[in-house]
């Protein structure tokens, strides 16, 4: 991931918890695939399995790859379903003004970037949205910007530099080790 434009997907709400973005009985698996059908099952499905038609995925205006969502998300139990979730249904990036911890390891862990903005921009892209179903955000992520196309409005993003790395060059933790196997072994070998 380098920069990119995408529609945005408003989830105005605030405290959402991994719970809500995958319920814990789907997590009886192992693998990643299938997750992003479930994602924010309870809220898209009834009891009886029929759509949502209110909520925002079920939704034929909204689409993109960026979810814009309310302050705390991520919050709850540590599971790294719930980023297989986001990442299974397509999101390459979530976008509120603060995320639990966990979870945002566990996004940059699937390459989905989690981007803290102040309540301030995070209000006008909502704004926007209500405005243009069809707002646009563009992402940068080597200059760390994402930027309102409605508005012309920038915010910068902090991001760990090694996890930078990581999303610019799609690699994971397992390919970064294995691309520096060679000074491993060699620094292994000077004791």
């Amino acid at each position: 991931m380098t920069t990119f434009t995408s529609t945005m997907v408003p989830l105005p709400l605030e405290n959402i918890d991994t719970d809500q973005i995958i319920p814990a009985r789907f997590l009886k698996t192992t693998t990643k695939e299938g997750f992003g059908d479930n994602l924010f099952r309870d809220w898209r499905y009834d009891a009886n399995g029929n759509k949502n038609e209110a909520f925002v995925l079920n939704d034929s205006r909204y689409s993109g790859q960026v979810l814009v969502a309310g302050k705390n998300f991520g919050s709850g139990s540590s599971r790294e379903h719930a980023a297989w979730a986001i990442a299974g249904y397509g999101f390459r990036v979530v976008i509120s003004s603060f995320f639990a911890d966990i979870f945002k390891q566990n996004a940059m862990n699937n390459f989905v970037l989690p981007i803290v903005v102040s309540p301030e921009f995070l209000k006008a892209l909502f704004k926007s949205i209500d405005e243009d179903n069809q707002a646009e955000v563009k992402v940068d992520l080597p200059n760390q910007t994402v930027t309102n196309l409605s508005s012309g409005e920038s915010a910068h993003f902090e991001i760990n530099t090694y996890k930078k790395y990581c999303l610019v060059e799609g690699i994971d933790d397992i390919d970064f080790l294995l691309s520096n196997k060679s000074k491993i072994v060699a620094w292994e070998n000077k004791e």
